[in-house]
């Protein structure tokens, strides 16, 4: 028996395989593109390893498509064939992949906090309790289930650095933006490729209103995320958002180009930065020019996954208003998977997601009274939905400027006071454009559109 880096017992015996296994968990918490390749040799050097299947399994999950469910389910039996030769700890990773196979991404969050319970310094561990929580929209969970495993935590500890940039994180979507702030730069200071940290001091500046001090702090950081996946098109996009906040419309659309869609790939995360970046340059009167058409064309070909509502939510940005058939497709998709049930992303189809579906299918066709209806109505449970407060404003936009053009100004003012209070008492440019509107009883459609450079 060896230990890992982080201290665990573990079951493999090989050095190199160690290593790889090593680099696996480094790599996961730091987001990292070459943790596939790691993950690779380690499974070749030691196939009788149950938890590297049950991390190649949890990784597919992760991914939110519906395709990568055989492999998943392969990853799965690989890693049950070798059950009885793993250690307890690693079991409890099979079974997380078990439960959320079986449709209860929850179940398998317990599994996690279960290896928390005796083996607190196991980082990996934290991080998918933390990843799934964000899938599941559990912030408190998130929090809570960081804060308890971190006096276990040495100053020496190989995963510190993580811990922090996950607590930084947690701190920002419960609202404590000034320890997130400072917990995020200690964590950076530890860990120099904890992109995840930095993004979540991003965060930050977004909730705040900050965008200037917001890009302050990205610029010159860049190699805390030049090393990572699909992960460093996120930290782009919150550089572009920044850039938009500020009105310098032509720096976002010049990031859209070059950094956020530089590769055109299908993963629905990439594709959320991309749909929302979008909806908010035309919110603010932008000509986007030919940009949703390479979009659409990618969520058309989603509209039957139903792996994740967040995911649905914006393939239809992409959809309506542009490719309305297919739009009402998914719609139709999320309606009929609520309807059947049977697993905790079901449940999410129907709430939030039933209502949200037909707010934005409604926006898009140009019924704005039925769009600021059914979107006002998803509001309460669309952190359900998962993703951050950041990411879901691209909803509580379209909600306000459906009701703005609906006419609903006394509703609209009442979201926006509440935007405010969930902001810190604070307000970006959207908001206070908005206010202006409301005040001169203006509506948004009216604004010239402006051409994308």
């Amino acid at each position: 028996m060896t230990h890992d880096i982080f201290g665990q017992d573990s079951s493999l015996t090989d050095a190199a395989a160690l290593q790889d296994w090593n680099a696996v968990q480094m790599g996961v918490l730091a987001h990292a593109a070459v943790t596939a390749d790691h993950l690779g040799a380690l499974l070749k050097a030691a196939p009788d390893f149950a938890l590297a299947h049950a991390i190649k399994g949890l990784s597919l999950l992760m991914l939110g498509r519906r395709e990568l469910l055989p492999a998943a389910r392969e990853a799965l039996r690989d890693a049950k064939a070798q059950y009885q030769g793993a250690l307890p700890r690693e079991r409890k990773y099979v079974d997380a992949l078990e439960n959320w196979l079986a449709g209860r991404a929850s179940q398998a969050v317990r599994r996690m906090e279960e290896v928390l319970d005796e083996f607190p310094q196991d980082t990996l561990a934290m991080k998918l309790s933390h990843g799934i929580r964000f899938i599941l929209g559990d912030p408190g969970g998130m929090r809570a289930s960081i804060e308890r495993v971190m006096p276990a935590y040495e100053p020496d500890h190989a995963g510190r650095g993580y811990l922090l940039g996950c607590h930084s994180f947690a701190l920002e979507e419960t609202g404590d933006y000034e320890r997130a702030a400072n917990t995020g730069r200690q964590a950076l200071w530890m860990a120099p490729d904890d992109a995840w940290g930095l993004h979540a001091v991003a965060h930050v500046h977004d909730m705040t209103g900050n965008a200037r001090s917001g890009l302050d702090w990205l610029e010159g950081r860049e190699q805390a995320w030049a090393h990572c996946n699909n992960f460093r098109y996120h930290v782009w996009w919150h550089k572009a958002l920044m850039h938009l906040d500020l009105g310098q419309m032509a720096e976002a659309i010049a990031l859209y180009d070059t950094e956020i869609r530089k590769d055109k790939t299908d993963d629905y995360r990439d594709i959320s930065n991309a749909t929302s970046l979008l909806v908010r340059l035309e919110l603010e009167g932008v000509d986007v020019g030919t940009r949703w058409e390479e979009l659409s064309n990618l969520c058309a070909s989603r509209t039957e996954d139903g792996s994740l509502i967040f995911a649905d939510l914006h393939y239809l940005l992409a959809l309506t208003g542009h490719r309305k058939e297919d739009a009402h497709k998914l719609v139709q998709r999320i309606h009929a998977d609520a309807e059947r049930g049977g697993s905790e992303a079901c449940a999410r189809m129907a709430d939030p997601g039933c209502a949200a579906a037909d707010g934005l299918e409604a926006f898009g066709d140009g019924n704005y009274k039925a769009a600021f209806a059914h979107l006002s109505a998803a509001r309460g449970t669309l952190q359900l939905a998962g993703g951050s407060h950041a990411q879901r404003d691209v909803f509580e936009r379209i909600t306000i400027d459906a009701g703005l053009r609906a006419g609903q100004l006394d509703a609209v003012e009442a979201i926006l006071d509440d935007r405010r209070s969930n902001r810190g008492g604070t307000e970006d440019n959207y908001a206070l454009a908005r206010r202006i509107l409301i005040a001169e009883g203006r509506n948004p459609s009216s604004a010239k559109s402006v051409p994308a450079e």
